[in-house]
C-alpha cells in the first residue's frame, strides 16, 4: 500500500494562492515521511475568511519562499510518477495546477484518488464525509486545516479504508468501487471520478 498525500491551504479564493502544504508518504501501510511547509503566495492577500479557517497570516509567510521555489527544491521530487492522495482532491489539484500554471512551470506526471470519493463508497452510512466527520468515525485525533494534519487524517481514511476492503492497493480499492483514478501530464489532466 504505496502512496503520498497532500493538501494545500490557500490565502484567499484564488487557487494559485498557496499559504501551506503539507505531505505524507506511506509505503506498504506505514507513514516513512511527513513534511509541511508556509509558503508566501505571489501577491500577499490574504482573506478574513481563509484565515479564519486554518489561522495563517502575511506575518507567518512573509520570509517564505514561493511556491516555485519550493516546487523545484521540495515538492516536485515526492509527487512526480506517484500515486497521490488527497481528501476532496478536486480542490488541492485545482491549487497545484494553477500554482504550477501562475509560474509556467510544466506539469510533472502522476495518478491520484480521491479520500472523499473512496469514503462515500467503503462508509456510505456516514451523514456526510468531511475529513472531520470520516476521521471522528475511525477515531483519528487530528487539527482540522493544518496542512501536515489533514494530511495524515488522510492518510488514516485510505489506510482504513483498504484495510476495511481487505485492499493492498489503492488504486485496486478504487476499481472496486468504479473509481476512476485522475492524472496530471505535461499539458494536462483528467479528473478522479465516479463511474
Amino acid at each position: 500500500m504505496n502512496f503520498t498525500v497532500i493538501d494545500f491551504e490557500t490565502a484567499n479564493s484564488k487557487r494559485a494562492s498557496a499559504c501551506a502544504l503539507g505531505i505524507v508518504k506511506v509505503v506498504n501501510g506505514e507513514i516513512v515521511d511527513k513534511k509541511s511547509w508556509l509558503i508566501k503566495p505571489h501577491d500577499m492577500k490574504f482573506n478574513g475568511m481563509n484565515i479564519g479557517i486554518h489561522g495563517i497570516r502575511p506575518e507567518d509567510v512573509k520570509d517564505c519562499h514561493e511556491f516555485d521555489y519550493l516546487y523545484e527544491t521540495e515538492f516536485k521530487k515526492y509527487i512526480e510518477n506517484q500515486l497521490i492522495v488527497a481528501h476532496n482532491a478536486s480542490f488541492d489539484m485545482s491549487v497545484l495546477r494553477k500554482s504550477l500554471d501562475h509560474y509556467g512551470i510544466e506539469y510533472p506526471e502522476f495518478d491520484y484518488l480521491c479520500t472523499v470519493k473512496l469514503s462515500k463508497r467503503v462508509w456510505p452510512e456516514l451523514m456526510n464525509h468531511k475529513l472531520n466527520t470520516v476521521s471522528d468515525f475511525l477515531g483519528f485525533d487530528f487539527k482540522h486545516h493544518d496542512a501536515l494534519d489533514d494530511c495524515l487524517a488522510s492518510a488514516n481514511i485510505m489506510i482504513n479504508a483498504c484495510n476495511k476492503e481487505e485492499e493492498n492497493c489503492p488504486v485496486k480499492l478504487s476499481e472496486k468501487f468504479n473509481i476512476r483514478k485522475g492524472n496530471v501530464y505535461p499539458g494536462g489532466y483528467n479528473s478522479c471520478s465516479s463511474k
